[in-house]
């Protein structure tokens, strides 16, 4: 179900508003704003410049927000909450995630954090999937980031916590959920595989998938794509360029994968990938950008934004014109394994 309301960029539609189909309460914008950079990911970053970003991806139309507690210890909440506050709050969805409490740390309060924030380490990460820690996950959230409501809520990596995650964690959303304190709930991972568990064994709306649909790998094709679409449970893409792989029109060698050194053959991949793009007049990051909102189950892409000039490099990557040829030619060239052009697969998972 696409609402009518779009923004557009030289007079092309660039940013729809998508509702969730078990949740149509609940709509989200086709590019989304990924707030790890406002809790100072990799780097510190200003408070104006955060609210410039933020002003900036507003301007253009982007009207769905995620964050979580995990991005520099609450400080990507507040940030955001700051930001969007005076917004008419009807007008934006905002999704958080629980799984990881914020507990006072003050013996390491004068490091730094060790999980690639730079901010002090006067809290620390606690893991907790139960249903109480599930809420007061949420009453915390809400207090950082000063909003009425959440709108959709995530199980943050559960990925070794999977039988709590579905035995406390999942009824504990759906409890909320029904008392209409959030408006949908789904859990967030770098792996497809897990998520597939989720959306076939409980009653969740949308999940959210990191890398694993991307224009340099499609392993949520085999699992995840599919069963959301049996479910009609939303997907939203982040990693959409691999941590760093895809960001630039030429893949550097000292290129980032899955937070680490990219390995030789992936980067020799990308590669391929770049020139085959330059060859049809488009970029690498424009196509990577394009092909991870291409499947239907897709209703949004995570763009991870820390400034309103990357706000608006993202804006001109979504609006440029992706040759249809494109596709074709990486799919004959063993580079990636569907065509947006063709009806995806739907059936029994093999």
């Amino acid at each position: 179900m696409i609402q009518d309301q779009h923004h557009t960029h030289g007079g092309a539609p660039v940013i729809r508003q998508v509702a969730l189909p078990r949740r149509p309460a609940v709509a989200v914008s086709t590019l989304s704003f990924g707030a790890a950079q406002a809790g100072n990911l990799y780097s510190a970053r200003s408070e104006e410049d955060i609210a410039a970003a933020i002003g900036a991806a507003w301007d253009a139309g982007m009207r769905y927000f995620d964050t979580a507690p995990h991005y520099g210890l609450g400080l990507s909440e507040r940030r955001l909450g700051a930001a969007l506050r005076p917004r008419p709050r009807d007008e934006y969805v905002v999704s958080t995630k629980v799984g990881r409490l914020l507990t006072p740390s003050p013996h390491t309060a004068h490091l730094r954090d060790a999980e690639g924030f730079d901010v002090p380490a006067d809290l620390r990460r606690v893991w907790d999937f139960s249903r109480d820690g599930v809420r007061r996950s949420l009453e915390e959230s809400l207090a950082r980031t000063g909003l009425d409501r959440i709108d959709i809520v995530y199980l943050h990596d559960p990925d070794d916590h999977a039988e709590q995650a579905i035995t406390e964690a999942i009824p504990a959303l759906i409890e909320l959920r029904e008392q209409k304190v959030i408006g949908a709930i789904g859990a967030g991972m770098n792996q497809s595989r897990m998520l597939t568990r989720f959306v076939e064994q409980t009653d969740i709306d949308v999940v959210m998938c990191a890398g694993r649909f991307t224009l340099l790998e499609q392993g949520a094709l085999t699992d995840l794509l599919p069963a959301a679409r049996r479910h009609e449970v939303a997907v939203v893409i982040a990693g959409v360029y691999n941590s760093g792989l895809l960001a630039r029109e030429r893949p550097p060698t000292n290129a980032s994968y899955n937070y680490q050194p990219a390995p030789a053959e992936l980067l020799d991949r990308a590669t391929r990938i770049a020139r085959i793009c330059e060859d049809h007049g488009t970029t690498l990051p424009a196509a990577a950008l394009a092909y991870a909102g291409s499947h239907p189950a897709v209703v949004s892409t995570t763009i991870g934004l820390g400034s309103a000039r990357q706000v608006h490099e993202t804006v001109q990557r979504a609006s440029a014109a992706i040759p249809a040829a494109l596709w074709p030619a990486l799919y004959e060239a063993g580079l990636i394994s569907w065509l947006p052009l063709t009806p995806p697969p739907t059936g029994p998972l093999t």
